[in-house]
């Protein structure tokens, strides 16, 4: 049993120990000053592409080039890189930095500085956001953004129709964070849409007409992964999947290859064209109808950040056969969602399948326009 002599000492020694952690100095500010003598206190973010990234304590997160910083004095641990792509091989080295007279210098704990002139310096990251994008392979279930798209459709009157519609859209890039060059990209999207109709015996017409069921499904899905050789240039494997009850479609897969090129990204937009060739196998419901292709995708994406951060995305694709020519089909999406509260939002969206020989009876088009309520996590 503890003595009773020693309880006041342990309070003691409890009470002198949150003191000194109350105590404890707050870290230094990190310290911008301008050429002209202004300066800023805050927070360095990063550096890349010759400007540097500062969170002012008043100004808030600003961009600066490099050319019109004087100095800058941080206590954190930053990653220095030479110009040329991140990797392992060109960082110069890790510690606290300083800029001052057209050079920066990192400082290794318990080593010298190392100094590269300005003009010589690719990137400065923080070196957890190095360490975990440039030094490490990251892991497969990190870094996937996306969307959960649902929405339904129910009538009961004479006639009954319930619709379902659900979708996944999934994206990852890496490296996660925006200001390093891509080096791969990995697309998943899934959606149905199933549904069916019901119509009641109605015993008034002659003849009287009889009941009749009429069944919906449309099932959608594809993958993509990138792998980029320049910023704007990449290799590409896709694969997809397609069942379409309104063409007499019971299984459509395509298993392919091709290159991408990227003309424009910001953050308002953005705009993809493909090619691909790809091995195709068409199954129908009519079986005399099945055909394996040979063919190629041409395609686009393009997605925009309008006003009130809604998110306007489209895409189109044409697919020729080359080994036969008649055997051909087109693709278009058009959609917008709409944010409403936190990550919840309102989604409407059009898609057009065409499919130039569908099953005897059944017609080439496949239209159909879905609003639903889209949820999108990080």
């Amino acid at each position: 049993m503890r003595s009773l002599r020693t309880i006041p000492a342990l309070a003691l020694t409890i009470l002198f120990a949150a003191t000194a952690l109350a105590q404890k100095p707050a870290p230094q500010p990190d310290i911008l000053i301008f050429t002209n003598g202004d300066q800023l206190t805050g927070h360095l973010e990063r550096a890349a592409g010759g400007s540097v990234v500062f969170k002012s304590d008043m100004a808030g997160e600003v961009t600066i080039s490099l050319d019109k910083v004087k100095e800058i004095r941080s206590a954190g641990s930053f990653s220095m890189l030479k110009k040329g792509p991140p990797s392992k091989t060109n960082l110069v080295g890790q510690g606290q930095i300083s800029v001052a007279e057209g050079n920066v210098s990192v400082t290794p704990p318990a080593q010298p500085p190392v100094t590269l002139p300005v003009k010589d310096v690719g990137y400065l990251i923080d070196t957890p956001t190095y360490d975990r994008e440039v030094h490490n392979e990251i892991k497969l279930t990190q870094g996937w953004t996306g969307a959960v798209t649902a929405g339904a459709t129910f009538v009961r009157s004479t006639d009954n129709d319930t619709v379902f519609t659900a979708g996944l859209a999934l994206a990852r890039l890496i490296p996660t964070v925006t200001f390093l060059p891509p080096r791969q990209r990995m697309t998943l999207n899934v959606i149905e849409t199933y549904g069916k109709a019901t119509s009641a015996v109605i015993p008034q017409t002659v003849p009287p007409s009889p009941a009749a069921i009429t069944k919906t499904s449309i099932f959608h899905a594809d993958g993509e992964h990138d792998w980029y050789f320049t910023p704007h240039l990449y290799g590409l494997a896709n694969l997809s999947f397609d069942h379409n009850f309104a063409q007499g479609l019971s299984l459509q897969q395509l298993y392919g290859g091709g290159i991408g090129w990227t003309p424009f990204e910001t953050a308002r937009h953005q705009l993809d064209l493909k090619a691909d060739i790809h091995y195709e196998r068409q199954n129908f419901f009519v079986a005399s109808s099945n055909v394996d292709l040979i063919g190629t995708i041409f395609g686009e994406a393009y997605r925009r950040t309008l006003p009130r951060k809604i998110a306007f995305t489209q895409t189109a694709e044409y697919i020729p056969s080359w080994n036969h020519p008649t055997d051909y089909s087109a693709l278009f999406t058009a959609g917008f969602v709409l944010p409403t509260w936190k990550r919840l939002g309102v989604t409407f969206n059009a898609t057009d399948n065409y499919l130039h020989n569908p099953s005897p009876g059944y017609k080439a088009n496949s239209l159909q326009f879905v609003a639903g309520v889209n949820y999108a996590f990080k």
